[in-house]
C-alpha cells in the first residue's frame, strides 16, 4: 500500500529543533534558502519512521537509529531516538544493547544481524560487502526490508553530518565576528599533471565509466506498481535501466524523498559552484572507498571544470589534494565531516570562510558532503561496480 503524501511543515522541522535554529538566526535563514533540501530531509525522516512501513517494525528502526547515532557519535540525535524508543514496545534488553551494548547483546538473531550490519556501515562502509548484506536475508529480513534498513543507515549517516555542520555554523554565528585569516597554501601537486580527458587510475580508483550491479533482486519495470514507475521517472532519466534505482524502488516513497534531496543538493542554481560540489563529493567518495561514486563524480567535475588535475590528486592522496587554497579547504572539510563529524566545530567553518566561501557556499558544501555519506553507503552495501571489458 502506498504511503500517504508527506507535507513539509517548517515549524516542526526536526533538524532545526535539535540544533536550536530559530527564525531569527542567520544560520536558520541560510539553511532555509535551500528549502527543498530541508523539506526532503524532513520528508526522508518521516518516510523512514512511518509506523505503517512494513518489513521492519518501528521499534527495530528506532533501535537501529539509536545504535547508529550512539556509535557515530551524535549525542543530540541519540537522545532524540532514545526518547522515541521509550514510546514503543521495544524490549528493555534491546534498548540497552543499542544504547550501550553491542549487536550480539540483542535478544534475537535477527536484531543482532541488523545491528551488526548497522555497525559495519556506520564505522567503515567498505565492510558492507556482499557477504555482509546476505546475512540479512539469512536472518529473515526480506528484500524490501533490506532496502529500508540500508536507506535508514545511510540516511542516519547523512543526518548526523548535517546536524554536526549546522551546530558548528550556529556556534560560529554566536561568536564575535572573526577577522579572515590567510588560508594555507595548497600542497605541491602530489601526482603527475594530467590532461583533460585523460584516464586517471590510482589505488583502485578511476575516472573511467563504470556500471553498477545489485546483489539482490531488483524490481522488474514491467511488473512495477504505478507508484514505483512514477518515482523512477522522477528520480533520474536512466532510472528504469539502472540496477541502483530498480533496487531502491522496492520502497518508493523513501526513494522519492532521497532523490528529491540529492537533486536539490547537487543541481540547485547559485551558491557553491556545481564543480566544487562535485569535488567535495569525490573527496568523500575517495575517503569512504566508493569506487563507483568517485568515478561518476570525478567525470562530472571534469565536465564542469574542464580540467582534472585536482581529481588526480584526490585519487592519489585526498589528504593533500588541492590546486588552490580554496580547493584545499574544500577537501580538508570534506575529509573531516566524513571521518570525524563529531570534531567539526566553529574553526572548521571559519577555515572555509578564510578560503573565500560564503555562508551559503558553506551550507552547499555541507549538504553535498553529507549526501555522499548517504550515497556511498548505498552503493557500497547493495552492489558493486562493474568495470568495462577491454577488447
Amino acid at each position: 500500500m502506498a504511503q500517504q503524501p508527506i507535507v513539509y511543515d517548517a515549524a516542526n522541522d526536526l533538524v532545526d529543533r535539535l540544533v536550536g535554529l530559530t527564525a531569527d538566526s542567520n544560520t536558520y535563514a541560510v539553511r532555509h534558502q535551500r528549502e527543498k533540501v530541508a523539506a526532503a530531509t524532513q520528508g526522508s525522516y518521516d518516510a523512514l519512521f512511518d509506523p505503517a512501513l512494513p518489513g521492519l517494525s518501528l521499534a527495530e528502526r528506532l533501535l537501529v537509529a539509536l545504535y547508529a547515532t550512539r556509535i557515530s557519535p551524535s549525542p543530540l540525535l541519540a537522545s532524540h531516538y532514545r526518547a522515541r524508543l521509550a514510546e514503543t514496545d521495544a524490549a528493555p534488553a534491546d534498548i540497552a544493547a543499542a544504547e550501550s551494548g553491542k549487536p550480539s547483546d540483542a535478544s534475537t538473531p535477527r536484531l543482532a544481524a541488523v545491528l551488526e550490519f548497522t555497525r559495519k556501515l556506520i564505522e567503515n562502509p567498505v565492510e558492507g560487502d556482499e557477504a555482509a548484506l546476505k546475512t540479512l536475508p539469512a536472518a529473515g529480513v526480506s528484500t524490501p526490508a533490506v532496502v529500508t534498513l540500508s536507506q535508514l543507515i545511510a540516511f542516519l549517516s547523512y543526518q548526523t553530518r548535517l546536524v554536526a555542520g549546522l551546530v558548528a555554523m550556529k556556534d560560529l554565528e554566536a561568536e564575535a565576528p572573526r577577522a579572515l585569516a590567510t588560508p594555507p597554501a595548497p600542497f605541491e601537486p602530489n601526482t603527475a599533471a594530467t590532461e583533460p580527458g585523460a584516464v586517471i587510475k590510482a589505488h583502485g580508483f578511476t575516472n573511467e565509466v563504470l556500471e553498477w550491479k545489485a546483489w539482490l533482486d531488483v524490481v522488474n519495470v514491467d511488473t512495477a506498481t504505478p507508484e514505483q514507475v512514477a518515482v523512477l521517472e522522477e528520480s533520474h532519466p536512466k532510472a528504469k535501466v539502472s540496477d541502483y534505482y530498480l533496487f531502491l524502488v522496492h520502497q518508493p516513497e523513501i526513494l522519492r524523498q532521497r532523490s528529491t534531496a540529492f537533486n536539490a543538493i547537487m543541481y540547485a542554481p547559485g551558491g557553491l559552484s556545481r564543480a566544487e560540489r562535485e569535488l567535495g563529493s569525490t573527496v568523500v567518495s575517495r575517503v569512504n572507498g566508493c569506487v563507483y561514486c568517485a568515478s561518476v563524480h570525478a567525470q562530472r567535475f571534469e565536465q564542469l571544470a574542464k580540467r582534472n588535475e585536482v581529481i588526480a590528486q584526490v585519487f592519489e592522496d585526498p589528504y593533500t589534494a588541492g590546486t588552490t587554497a580554496r580547493e584545499l579547504a574544500i577537501g580538508q572539510f570534506s575529509i573531516q565531516i566524513t571521518e570525524a563529524q563529531a570534531d567539526v566545530n566553529a574553526n572548521s567553518i571559519q577555515a572555509l570562510k578564510n578560503a573565500g566561501l560564503s555562508e551559503g557556499e558553506v551550507l552547499d558544501l555541507l549538504h553535498s558532503d553529507a549526501i555522499f555519506a548517504w550515497a556511498n553507503r548505498l552503493m557500497l552495501n547493495l552492489g558493486e561496480p562493474v568495470f568495462a571489458t577491454v577488447g
